[in-house]
């Protein structure tokens, strides 16, 4: 199998593409050989995407009271979790955070606000607020610019591409076949059509979802094999959190080492995307997040979550430089 393994990453790296029965062979592996797998998925991730590992901030810009009913989310209006609930957060204090963010290294700063999303007909006011707060963001920072707001319409996008986003967040959650199991107030063909839209607004797109909900290791293949037909260039992997309260609060946690293949599994598939460890990393990964990024991963999620805290974004930086590797710019 180890040769296997290196077999697979040589192809890859010439220019093949991994086929799922080879990809799910590669879940088979025992756990003495994940030393190697990690190995493998570093040279792709080396040929493709160099020594630059990608940083990025995002800000709960409006806090709870979602109608949706996420299994895993504290803002839902389905679950009692105690989180903080607040109405959109002014201009001023959106780009305090965003210089922020920016003071502390990171290149890429998304606001995020719960809800379904923006084509909802009472959100207009709400999403052209939205537009001034970026539009306050490009004249006073070099940060790119990103968006996570839920469902839009192709106006709502070619707007928010044209006030300087350059990318669009919208999670597929998890798989085709496992999704029903997550959340039953929209459909898993209502993201892909808020991917299509903002792809064709000429929005790039950063589409991922969570590990760790319950799901098998090849329903977590079958997610990256999903985000690679829809050419995402930008994957991130949270890994659940659970919250007291949320449908999820007693799903078991993936081990470490788990976490570990499945991120190396995705680069496997997905050769040229940004692979970033996101939410959940701290608590599940602990003394092992270093191995994530020499083991497939080229990107991080840093300075906290939506709901939940993260490290100090310096702690991270100084794990990046540890490895021998650069803040991409």
């Amino acid at each position: 199998m180890r040769d296997q393994m290196m077999d697979i990453a040589d192809q890859i790296m010439n220019g093949g593409v991994i086929n799922r029965e080879a990809a799910y062979r590669l879940t088979q592996i025992e756990q003495r050989d994940l030393p190697y797998l990690l190995a493998a998925a570093d040279s792709i991730r080396q040929r493709f995407q160099g020594e630059k590992v990608h940083l990025c901030s995002i800000l709960n810009g409006r806090s709870g009271r979602c109608s949706e009913d996420c299994s895993y989310c504290a803002q839902s209006v389905h679950h009692q979790t105690g989180v903080a609930v607040y109405p959109l957060l002014s201009k001023a204090e959106i780009l305090r955070h965003a210089q922020a963010a920016e003071a502390a290294g990171v290149s890429h700063f998304s606001i995020v606000l719960s809800g379904r999303g923006m084509d909802e007909t009472d959100e207009r006011t709400t999403f052209q607020r939205v537009i001034e707060a970026y539009q306050a963001i490009k004249d006073s920072t070099t940060l790119q610019l990103c968006a996570s707001l839920g469902s839009l319409s192709l106006e709502q996008a070619r707007q928010l591409k044209a006030v300087g986003v350059q990318r669009y967040h919208h999670n597929v959650e998890t798989s085709r076949e496992y999704y029903p199991t997550i959340c039953r107030t929209h459909s898993y063909e209502d993201r892909i059509r808020t991917i299509s839209v903002a792809q064709e607004a000429g929005l790039a797109v950063c589409c991922g979802g969570i590990i760790g909900m319950g799901e098998t290791l090849s329903q977590r293949l079958d997610m990256a094999f999903e985000l690679r037909e829809l050419s995402i260039d930008c994957v991130p992997i949270n890994i659940l959190n659970p919250i007291a309260g949320t449908r999820l609060e007693a799903a078991p946690a993936l081990s470490p080492l788990e976490i570990l293949k499945t991120i190396a599994l995705f680069r496997f598939v997905l050769p040229q995307s940004v692979i970033r460890t996101a939410g959940g990393r701290e608590k599940n990964l602990r003394d092992l997040q270093a191995m994530a990024l020499l083991g497939g991963a080229n990107g991080m999620l840093v300075g906290g979550y939506l709901t939940t805290g993260g490290r100090d974004s310096q702690l991270d930086i100084k794990m990046v430089n540890d490895l021998g590797l650069k803040v991409a710019g």
